[in-house]
């Protein structure tokens, strides 16, 4: 039965098993973090598929495989102190997160403390204190352009799911936002939250945004696990927070590795028609993002895998120009879908 009500909107505040290019290590503060391995290891897990071998080596020879992504840093909570209430600081590759909530409402608990573990959830999480709905705070020293966190609503055996939002906010100044329903529904059902704005944020709201339309066995409540951010890059596209883009340029995805959803990120510099399209390994398109005039901008589109088997896939924009369509831009890089 029905068993809780949902609360009002987010207030201003404030992988393991991913084998793929990953390896897990501990900073300077003895936090765990994960950070991308010598290539060897891509080409390690591709050993057995010649495909995958020439792709890579192909990557490898037209500079598409970068180590950009070795920027994001991953909070998996391991080493917070069990059992303590919220607010706690947490410090992993030279940034601190400062996690709140409205009025001890979250707590560091092992993972199975439901006598379960959640699908991607392992060690330490965060875990709602009560029955009642609570917003998670989350603020950190610096500036961020990419922002996820792996989440489990409380619903069980149900065949549709609430709706989890991400609210961005830099300097208590509203940035944006993202809600995310995972497409798999059942009990505790695990996905992803993701935000990603160029312009930067310093903050995120983490809130339950709406009950299960027809579910009647749900609780307005969630459990955390699996931080990731990326820091804002001085050099590149997060810094040109209101000016149009000068070139075309096609950003990294994130986060990458990924499940179920990725956020790519990319630049128009001026009025275009945009194809944005996913191929596997063969070359072959498997889907369509965008393909339509978009104005001159910077601009983001979520990739929803959950239907797509675990691989290697790639990610193409084409674009040209409306005004000069002498103007063109082609540009292909490559994520990891990890299941």
């Amino acid at each position: 039965m029905h068993r809780y009500n949902s609360g009002s909107a987010p207030l201003s505040p404030d992988i393991a098993h991913v084998r793929v290019s990953l390896t897990k290590t501990l900073d300077s503060n003895m936090n765990t973090i994960y950070v991308r391995t010598p290539l060897q290891s891509i080409m390690e897990e591709c050993r057995s598929h010649l495909t995958c071998r020439v792709a890579v080596f192909l990557l490898i020879l037209f500079g598409q495989i970068s180590m950009a992504s070795a920027q994001s840093v991953l909070f998996d909570f391991d080493n917070a102190p069990l059992g303590s209430n919220l607010p706690i600081d947490q410090t992993a590759g030279g940034i601190t997160a400062h996690l709140s909530d409205t009025g001890l409402a979250y707590s560091i608990q092992e993972a199975n403390v439901l006598g379960f573990t959640p699908q991607g959830f392992a060690g330490r999480i965060i875990y709602p204190n009560s029955i009642n709905i609570a917003d998670l705070f989350i603020r950190f020293d610096q500036p961020l352009t990419d922002f996820s966190i792996m989440y489990a609503c409380d619903e069980l055996g149900c065949h549709d799911v609430a709706a989890m939002r991400v609210t961005a906010f830099r300097n208590g100044s509203f940035v944006g936002t993202n809600t995310k329903r995972t497409s798999h529904p059942g009990t505790w059902p695990v996905d992803t939250l993701i935000c990603s704005f160029p312009q930067g944020f310093d903050s995120v709201v983490i809130h339950y945004d709406s009950i299960p339309p027809t579910c009647k066995d749900y609780g307005t409540i969630f459990m955390a696990d699996n931080m990731r951010v990326t820091p804002s890059n001085p050099t590149g596209i997060s810094n040109q927070q209101t000016e149009l883009p000068t070139a075309y340029a096609l950003k990294h995805a994130f986060p990458n590795p990924f499940n179920p959803a990725t956020i790519i990120r990319y630049a128009l510099p001026s009025e275009s028609h945009v194809s944005l399209t996913i191929c596997n390994l063969l070359g072959q398109i498997v889907t369509t993002l965008t393909d339509k005039i978009e104005t001159a901008g910077y601009k983001q589109v979520e990739w929803d895998a959950s239907n797509f088997p675990s691989g290697i896939y790639f990610y193409r924009l084409d674009a040209v120009s409306v005004a000069d369509p002498s103007k063109s831009f082609t540009s292909v890089k490559k994520c990891v879908l990890v299941k």
